[in-house]
């Protein structure tokens, strides 16, 4: 089935904001790489801001999409592929240069009340969800039963949501954060009879 309109001109605005960036990205240049007119994109949007709203719309679905099919059968599991997908970059230029530029939007979200709806409701989900797999955790015991999975939850987000920016703004690597929030859950969250089971 042929994409619709709509599909190729995020699709189009998605490359446009890797080449371009947000701050200086043009309707003209994402109908550049769409087969889509300037007038075309105009008839489905009616500005850049109606425009990126929608991207951020179709961009946190697709990515809401992944999130929601991680692997593992226990809570454990599911938590350690959960923060596995969240922790994992592609290591392409396209994909440097797409986190900046989201890197970029996300600044735009003190300013402007669509872009931060729409952040604040993808943080919402991501926390929501890291809590509902803890709280799997707690009812089978597989995580520590003292444990607020609302607290551990807003940790585990933010630490994720800081090492996004972090590798962005400084290029700093994922890979000890991973391996330390792995031995954080390890030791913070899973309940002692599971390490000695594990251990065993």
């Amino acid at each position: 089935m042929d994409d619709t309109p709509a599909d190729d001109i995020l699709e189009a605005t998605y490359h446009a904001l890797c080449k371009h960036g947000y701050a200086d990205l043009t309707l003209q240049q994402i109908a550049a790489e769409s087969e889509r007119s300037k007038s075309s994109i105009h008839y489905h949007y009616d500005s850049k801001d109606e425009l990126f709203v929608a991207f951020l719309d179709f961009l946190y679905e697709r990515r809401a999409s992944q999130l929601a099919s991680v692997d593992g059968d226990t809570p454990r599991e599911r938590l350690a592929s959960l923060l596995d997908a969240l922790l994992s970059f592609e290591e392409t230029a396209a994909d440097g240069e797409f986190q900046t530029a989201m890197l970029e939007v996300a600044a735009q979200a003190p300013y402007d009340d669509a872009i931060r709806r729409r952040i604040a409701e993808f943080d919402q989900y991501l926390f929501e969800t890291v809590r509902e797999i803890i709280e799997d955790g707690v009812e089978t015991g597989e995580f520590d039963t003292d444990l607020e999975p609302a607290v551990a939850a807003d940790l585990l987000t933010t630490t994720v949501r800081g090492a996004h920016t972090r590798r962005v703004a400084v290029d700093h690597p994922t890979d000890r954060l991973h391996e330390t929030m792995d031995q954080f859950v390890e030791d913070h969250l899973v309940a002692a009879g599971a390490v000695e089971e594990v251990r065993g």
